[in-house]
């Protein structure tokens, strides 16, 4: 689990980015993180991943507090993060040596079944041995993303991930996110995009550096009117979920995907 506890974050001779922050996120929960820029949802991940230290309250990863330097090697084991830009997380050409960067202390073996196993989650495993700086903005954060499994962490935090890529690599992220969740992952998911809102199992929206909501998915579904208060673009598949409720029909979804809502509409049809 992990637990931030009465955390505040400020830059030197600043304001509060964060104030008074506390959550729990349980393990193979996805929490989604909203709101404005500048609300403080980046630096929350910084704090999580520990890239960056609270200067009041604490993060513990497992019990483990962040602040603690003796805990550093074990936190970085089990927290990966992902960044909006790929290009500022990539050191090498080779996407083998990318992946596998982390991994020096693995036996051969060991790295090269890691490496073959991130690519094919991320769907990848067919480029393995293309020039890195050759592929798609898209196609690099999805090697981003098997470098952070290759090293088999327990929480992943996603920031902003899919803001700078087209809208068919959006979609293909969007679906490995769904696959990790299936796979039992931890997920922090950081977003301003109204469709990744449908990967969460609960939704925090942060104002100026404090928690302005709290809820779960469906929660959500029932308070719609909040992503309007907030200013935040309602996810296509409501708005169609929402129409045809207006026109009497009634659907109730599970996962809030497509797939499920063209099976649903099809047995209407059957009836």
């Amino acid at each position: 689990m992990i637990k931030i506890e009465n955390v505040t974050y400020r830059y030197k001779k600043g304001k509060d980015i964060l104030k008074n922050i506390t959550i729990h996120i349980k393990e193979k929960e996805t929490v989604v993180i909203m709101g404005k820029n500048g609300s403080g949802k980046s630096t929350l991940g910084k704090l999580i991943s520990g890239i960056m230290k609270p200067k009041e309250g604490k993060i513990l990863i497992d019990d483990l507090d962040i602040a603690d330097k003796k805990n550093k090697e074990e936190i970085r084991k089990k927290i990966g993060i992902v960044f909006q830009n790929p290009e500022n997380q990539i050191i090498f050409n080779n996407i083998q040596d990318e992946v596998s960067f982390a991994l020096k202390d693995l036996e051969k073996k060991e790295i090269k079944n890691r490496i073959e196993e991130s690519l094919h989650k991320v769907h990848m495993e067919d480029k393995i041995d293309e020039d890195l700086y050759e592929l798609s903005l898209g196609q690099k954060q999805r090697v981003v993303i098997s470098e952070v499994l290759a090293k088999q962490p327990k929480y992943i935090v996603f920031d902003e991930p899919t803001t700078m890529i087209d809208s068919k690599g959006k979609e293909k992220i969007y679906r490995i996110v769904e696959e990790l969740k299936k796979d039992g992952y931890t997920i922090l998911y950081i977003t301003n995009m109204a469709e990744e809102i449908l990967l969460a199992d609960r939704i925090i929206i942060l104002e100026n550096g404090r928690i302005a909501e709290k809820m779960t998915r469906q929660e959500l579904f029932n308070r719609l009117e909040v992503l309007e208060q907030y200013n935040i673009k309602m996810p296509v598949l409501l708005e169609v979920i929402q129409g045809l409720k207006k026109e009497g029909i009634d659907i109730e979804l599970k996962d809030y995907s497509v797939g499920e809502l063209v099976t649903k509409l099809k047995e209407i049809i059957k009836r």
